[in-house]
């Protein structure tokens, strides 16, 4: 039977509580994750930066998505959406927002500069689909062994009586 994709997603947020918080949700739904405290630590692990640490990149090791919270210091949610969108080598990849504050012109501009979602904190655990629903496998993942649904005809064919259908120990009114 094949295996899905395990989907890897970046996540970047100033709070060490929320990126624990983040990291154990997402892990627990089988998602692979790489966690930042900055916007400028996503750019540098995705590669983006001249200035490299050594510490080793995750380019080349296909990162799916991007959450990450809009408010930080020094790079903001909406900072990093644009300079992901902006890079021609990223701009595939899909980025979406979390915020605890509902700010309409703040979603908005950037659902308008690029990102795929803005989703409200805390994360629940219906978000997780959200995600995953915006990574497409590379290659399509077979069904087997799924059920189909039959449609069963229990119209009478005359217009005769109705006849009940009897089945052993299932009483049927």
């Amino acid at each position: 039977m094949a295996e899905e994709r395990v989907v890897h997603v970046l996540v970047v947020d100033d709070s060490l509580v929320d990126r624990t918080i983040v990291h154990k949700l997402l892990k627990a739904s089988a998602f692979k994750v790489t966690t930042v405290e900055s916007g400028k630590k996503a750019l540098e692990v995705l590669g983006m930066e001249e200035e490299k640490l050594d510490k080793p990149t995750v380019k080349d090791h296909d990162v799916d998505i991007i959450l990450t919270d809009y408010c930080m210091p020094e790079m903001n949610g909406h900072d990093l959406v644009v300079a992901i969108k902006d890079d021609s080598h990223m701009k595939s990849i899909p980025v979406v927002i979390v915020s605890s504050e509902f700010n309409p012109q703040r979603i908005n501009r950037c659902l308008t500069d690029g990102a795929e979602e803005f989703l409200q904190k805390p994360l629940k655990v219906k978000d997780l689909e959200k995600l995953r629903s915006y990574v497409n496998p590379a290659v399509p993942v077979p069904k087997i062994g799924t059920k189909q649904k039959a449609v069963v005809d229990l119209m009478p064919e005359s217009n005769e009586a109705e006849r009940l259908p009897h089945l052993a120990g299932v009483a049927v009114a």
